[in-house]
Order: C-alpha cells, then sequence, then structure tokens
C-alpha cells in the first residue's frame, strides 16, 4: 500500500509541475498588454514601460515563470493590480464560498444518485428503472445555467422560498446554506443524473459476474447479493464519477456563481480575465488545479482500498 501510494505520490508531483508550465505558458499567450489595458489607451510610453516593470513584465519569461512558482511553493502568490490585494488574501476569502458550494453539491449530487441508480439496477427492464433512466436522461440534456434560473424563477421570485443571489457570510450557518441551496441544486442534478447512470451501469456488470451467480447458488437472495457483493464491487468506476464531479464542481461553477452573483473563485477568475490581472488568473487556476488533481490522488488512493487488488498493479 506504501509503495502503490508513493508510486501515485510522484506521478502527482509530475503532474503538477506540468500543469504549472501549460497555465503559465497560456496565460501569457493571451493577446493584449495588461499594462496598456490598465493605464488606458492614451497612456504615455514611459508609463506603459514603468508599470510594465513595476509589475515584473519586462523579465525574461523563465525568470517570471520561477518567481511565480517559488512564490506560490512559499505561501505568496502575488498582487493583484486590479484589486490592490495579495492575491493570497482573495483567495482565501472566496474559497469559503466556491469550497462550500461544491462540497454542498456533491453530496446532494450522492444522495441522490446512489438510491437511483440502485434502484433502477435493481429492477432493470421495468418501469422503475425505465422512469429513472428517463429522469437522468432529462437531467444530463438541460444546461445546467438554464436550469438556475428556473430555479431562481420559481423559488425566489414566485415562491420567495430563497434569495435569488447573492451571499451572506458565515456569520449565521443557516442563513449561508439556505443562500447555497440552489446554486447547489443546480449543479448537483446534472452530476446527479451522470453518476445514477455510471451506478446503475456498473452494478448491472457486477450482477452478471460468476461470484455473483456463486452466491446466488448459495442460497443467496438477488437483493442480498446486491447489497453485499455487487455494490461494493461496482464502486471503483463511480469513484472515478464523483472525484471528476468534485474537481468540475469546484472548478467550473464560474456560470452558475455568476447567476447567483456569488463571491467564490469562479467569478473572481471572471472578472480578473476581464482585468487582464493575470497574477490572480494564474495563481487560482493553479490553485484549482492542484485541487484537482489532489482528489485524483484521493481517488486512486480510495481504489486500492475498495480493491486490494490494485494495490499490486501500476
Amino acid at each position: 500500500m506504501i509503495q502503490y501510494a508513493l508510486r501515485r505520490f510522484v506521478s502527482l508531483v509530475v503532474s503538477l509541475i506540468v500543469a504549472s508550465i501549460v497555465i503559465f505558458a497560456v496565460v501569457e499567450v493571451i493577446p493584449g498588454d495588461p499594462a496598456a489595458f490598465m493605464l488606458g489607451v492614451n497612456a504615455q510610453e514611459d508609463t506603459l514601460n514603468a508599470l510594465r516593470e513595476q509589475m515584473g513584465l519586462n523579465d525574461p519569461l523563465p525568470v517570471r515563470y520561477f518567481n511565480w512558482v517559488t512564490g506560490m511553493l512559499s505561501g505568496d502568490f502575488g498582487n493583484s493590480w486590479t484589486y490592490k490585494a495579495p492575491v493570497a488574501e482573495m483567495i482565501a476569502d472566496r474559497i469559503w464560498v466556491s469550497l462550500p458550494l461544491a462540497i454542498y453539491a456533491l453530496i446532494l449530487s450522492t444522495l441522490i444518485a446512489f438510491p437511483a441508480g440502485i434502484y433502477a439496477a435493481s429492477r432493470r427492464g421495468k418501469p422503475g428503472d425505465i422512469a429513472v433512466m428517463g429522469a437522468t436522461q432529462l437531467g444530463v440534456a438541460i444546461p445546467n445555467f438554464w436550469f438556475a434560473m428556473i430555479l431562481v424563477l420559481i423559488f425566489a421570485i414566485n415562491l420567495r422560498w430563497f434569495s435569488a443571489g447573492g451571499f451572506p457570510g458565515w456569520e449565521n450557518p443557516f442563513d449561508a446554506l439556505k443562500s447555497l441551496t440552489l446554486p447547489a441544486i443546480a449543479l448537483a442534478l446534472p452530476q446527479a443524473a451522470i453518476l445514477a447512470r455510471v451506478m446503475r451501469s456498473s452494478l448491472l456488470d457486477m450482477l452478471g459476474e460468476d461470484f455473483i451467480r456463486t452466491a446466488r447458488a448459495k442460497g443467496l437472495t438477488r437483493r442480498q447479493a446486491l447489497w453485499r457483493h455487487a455494490v461494493r464491487n461496482a464502486l471503483i468506476p463511480v469513484l472515478t464519477i464523483i472525484g471528476l464531479q468534485f474537481s468540475f464542481l469546484l472548478a467550473g461553477g464560474i456560470i452558475i456563481e455568476q447567476v447567483f452573483f456569488l463571491p467564490g473563485l469562479g467569478r473572481l477568475i471572471f472578472q480578473s480575465i476581464s482585468a487582464r490581472d493575470l497574477i490572480v488568473v494564474e495563481s487560482v487556476v493553479m490553485l484549482l488545479v492542484f485541487v484537482v488533481i489532489l482528489v485524483n490522488f484521493a481517488v486512486d488512493l480510495a481504489y486500492a482500498v475498495v480493491d486490494p487488488r490494485l494495490r499490486s498493479r501500476v
């Protein structure tokens, strides 16, 4: 198990190095001069050069990359030229919106998908299975931002059970969770549809395996074989989807945060791209990539816990 974890950790480090190079290169090739964008079209050339020097834009690319990476390793993400504040503080403030929202949505997605997938698999070809698969097909087809606007129209404008947007902070946890409920549902339901379909498919594959037939031959009912043997063995692909979903929910909630006016990391990235605040874009995207890779690392370790045979592979 230790060797398996070490191999995965080395893969994590390599992935982070490659990701940092790609992120830096992609952001740097974006057309436009951040200094000219900040000062406007009528800025004097000497003023532009002074601001570029102050922002470090005149340094060679390898030097700028090295300074950026070593700064992040020491906890210094630099300073935002748009907001005039340390990027680390901005991330610390906004991650307490994006991270709880992603966890909230993932919990809702899992709570919906697991029972739905197991129910559909246990009633294959029956009306219950057809109903669940029809609902999941609808959930996959509906864009989450459109579904978010429908939720606002019904529950915020018409029924007035929730606010239409904004975030009150964590001083009152109930109000904070209430403000995140509609965004979490909008993010969770499409992901729950995907996860339920994967759960059903994986369970049906397991129910056709020889060890399930052996368990049935020994006297177990189909329901007992399902819960005692099939569910655990079906978790490998499901864990993969859960890991990918958490990464998507954390890094891909830009549109939902815009719809609900949530001051999260996704909205920060959108605003920073619009303002050409490169240091913020690079740092936040790198942080999100780190979380994605870390989650995948945790999923790999979960594989080894669920299926010990994987510890001797790769």
